[in-house]
């Protein structure tokens, strides 16, 4: 029997909701495979393989593989759906308009007082991650010159990236100090007396920790040796004594905050914006006037400004912040939820075995910190059956035991996921 024609197979199964040239991707699809009566499921395959909404029950806050910090509705999650959005007129934005003089404005002018308001440094400055604010800060002030950092602080980071890779590409030259598990102030004060060092990196250890007989020297011992001090905090946590929170949380003990270290020395800082920060991928340097003058002026900067939409979404963070209203902050909203109640609305979802379980902050920051949580268990490898569930539900399996950790679960979501328990048992 003759195979029906790409469009009418295509036209036959519209109701998936794709646009027409993604259909007719489908229907080649099923008609290659011989089998034109699954071009329907080859769509839905297609349609789920396009970026769109998921609900974290993994318990990961930060989960690299799920965007990171969650954003609000108005900053891309109303937005990932395959229909336009007709809410509102279209509006433009005074990305680069100054409004004052009616003429052509500075995009990083937005974002610099905010964040330079909220660390205590004389400016800031962001790009699109924190890899490319430290190349950028490697480029602007030390290319053909030595950078001085720990042989403990040459971390790998998330997709096989080096620090000492990325250093290399910014024209510097890597001047490693110390050992592996003990590097002094006076390693790299040697250093400095030998060679020609532009700068002295510290690199926050964020994804791993070295115990036992250990030493590192701190940004204030480095600040005295003479040239300035760069530190890459990595995870992004603002200030030491959370006043969004109105107290530390026991999990981020021993987390540098870039206020606190910017205070004790650092001529910059760098960390990224979507991870204790809560907010967009971005990469962020705060730190003293002039230099972080020199990286806006770098040509590696147009290569790595961020856009409007990254923009925006830091910027209502940080105004967040500056209110104090951690509720704003959808990361720092499930982060402090009381263990309690978590456990309360688990026990409300009718599904499953209650239990307590650990969260983790996920995307490389604070390994080993657990954070007391709260979900379900179910018996068994529920996983796939959980993801087929529209939408999407992801949740981790431990020794054949599928475990739904309701800290990265939005209340509003406590009835899908239900529901989705619900479909996957019953297969």
């Amino acid at each position: 029997m003759r195979p029906p024609s790409v469009n009418d197979l295509a036209l036959r199964i519209a109701h998936v909701g794709l646009p027409h040239p993604l259909l007719v991707i489908a229907a080649r699809a099923a008609i290659a495979a011989g089998d034109p009566d699954s071009a329907a499921d080859e769509a839905h395959r297609l349609r789920r393989s396009l970026l769109g909404p998921a609900i974290n029950a993994t318990g990961v806050l930060l989960h690299t593989n799920l965007g990171r910090a969650p954003l609000g509705q108005q900053h891309g999650g109303a937005s990932l759906g395959l229909e336009p959005d007709e809410d509102g007129p279209v509006r433009f934005s005074n990305l680069e308009f100054d409004l004052a003089s009616g003429r052509r404005g500075s995009r990083t002018s937005h974002a610099s007082l905010l964040l330079a308001t909220l660390t205590g440094a004389e400016a800031a400055l962001v790009v699109n991650n924190c890899a490319a604010a430290v190349t950028l800060v490697l480029a602007a002030l030390a290319r053909d010159r030595g950078v001085a950092v720990s042989r403990g602080e040459l971390v790998e980071i998330g997709g096989g990236f080096r620090v000492p890779e990325v250093m290399e590409q910014s024209g510097a030259r890597v001047v490693e100090v110390g050992t592996t598990n003990r590097t002094r102030a006076a390693d790299y004060r040697a250093a400095v007396e030998r060679d020609d060092i532009a700068l002295l990196l510290k690199v926050h250890p964020s994804n791993y920790r070295i115990t036992g007989f250990t030493e590192e020297a701190d940004v204030a011992d480095l600040a005295k040796i003479g040239p300035p001090v760069v530190s890459d905090l990595g995870s992004g946590l603002l200030d030491e004594r959370c006043p969004w929170l109105g107290t530390r949380p026991d999990w981020l003990a021993g987390e540098p905050g870039a206020r606190q270290t910017l205070a004790a020395g650092a001529a910059l800082v760098t960390f990224s914006g979507d991870k204790l920060m809560g907010g967009p991928q971005a990469g962020i340097i705060c730190g003293n006037a002039d230099l972080v003058a020199a990286c806006a002026s770098h040509p590696l900067m147009r290569a790595f400004r961020p856009g409007s939409l990254v923009l925006d979404a830091l910027q209502s963070v940080a105004l967040a912040y500056l209110r104090r209203d951690a509720d704003a902050i959808p990361f720092w909203r499930m982060a402090k939820v009381p263990v309690d109640e978590l456990a309360q609305r688990a026990e409300a979802l009718g599904v499953g075995q209650p239990a307590r379980t650990t969260a983790l902050a996920g995307a490389g920051s604070l390994p080993g910190q657990e954070i007391p949580s709260a979900g379900i268990e179910l018996d068994g490898d529920h996983a796939a059956a959980l993801r087929a569930h529209d939408p999407p539900v992801i949740a981790r399996v431990n020794e054949q035991t599928t475990v739904i950790d309701l800290r990265t679960v939005d209340p509003a979501d406590d009835a899908v996921v239900a529901a989705a328990v619900r479909q996957a048992l019953s297969l």
